[in-house]
């Protein structure tokens, strides 16, 4: 086992998420080519690859429990400012039945995407190189943001991306107070978790929202 997968999977198990081993080969799969494709095209300003597992890896699957709906039949999630595929591809690895969709405006990030659902065969993952509000697809179950906008913004330009009853997924930092009291009319923060993510000295949150 390499050192990436022994860190990776020290990760996991102290945040309580089980996946299969070939799951984890794909996640460092995915890892690789981050640290890969990085060096030419400045991907992501963290370079380490052991921190890479930390802040990319283990922060995209932190909100796994929250992601998976045993109740949704067939069920679809958008990732918004997906740059190169954060949290999107980790949560296609680790979620095979879901369709996901990232989505990003900037071409070398989406290319990366690309390149990384046709090494790594990940049928479930469509990649979209669009501005947000651009794009016009049917609508999904779930919209998860990670560190992508404020909460208003977010709702601004995703809502048409999101069923009536779908939720609104917010990767946080800090606690975003401030913006939770100015929230748009017509919508409802239904949930709130502080997340755990090893080797991460920053807060992290995550915001459920969906429609009054």
């Amino acid at each position: 086992m390499s050192d990436y997968q022994t860190e990776l999977k020290q990760q996991l198990q102290q945040m309580g998420i089980e996946i299969s081993s070939r799951q984890q080969q794909a996640l460092i799969g995915y890892l690789e080519l981050l640290v890969k494709w990085n060096k030419a095209y400045n991907l992501t300003s963290v370079r380490d690859p052991f921190a890479m597992i930390s802040r990319h890896l283990a922060d995209s699957l932190s909100v796994l429990p929250f992601v998976k709906q045993p109740t949704l039949d067939n069920p679809r999630l958008i990732d918004v400012g997906s740059g190169p595929g954060l949290p999107g591809i980790p949560l296609a690895i680790c979620l095979p039945e879901y369709h996901i969709t990232t989505i990003d405006s900037n071409g070398k990030k989406t290319r990366f995407q690309q390149q990384v659902k046709m090494e790594l065969a990940l049928d479930n993952l469509t990649v979209v190189n669009s501005r947000v509000e651009a794009y016009q697809p049917e609508p999904a179950d779930m919209v998860i943001s990670r560190a992508f906008a404020s909460l208003n913004d977010m709702l601004d330009w995703t809502h048409h991306l999101c069923k009536d009853q779908g939720i609104f997924l917010a990767m946080k930092g800090l606690y975003p107070e401030q913006e939770i009291q100015s929230l748009r009319d017509g919508y409802i923060v239904k949930e709130s978790h502080q997340l755990m993510v090893p080797k991460c000295d920053a807060e992290r949150h995550l915001l459920i929202l969906g429609r009054a």
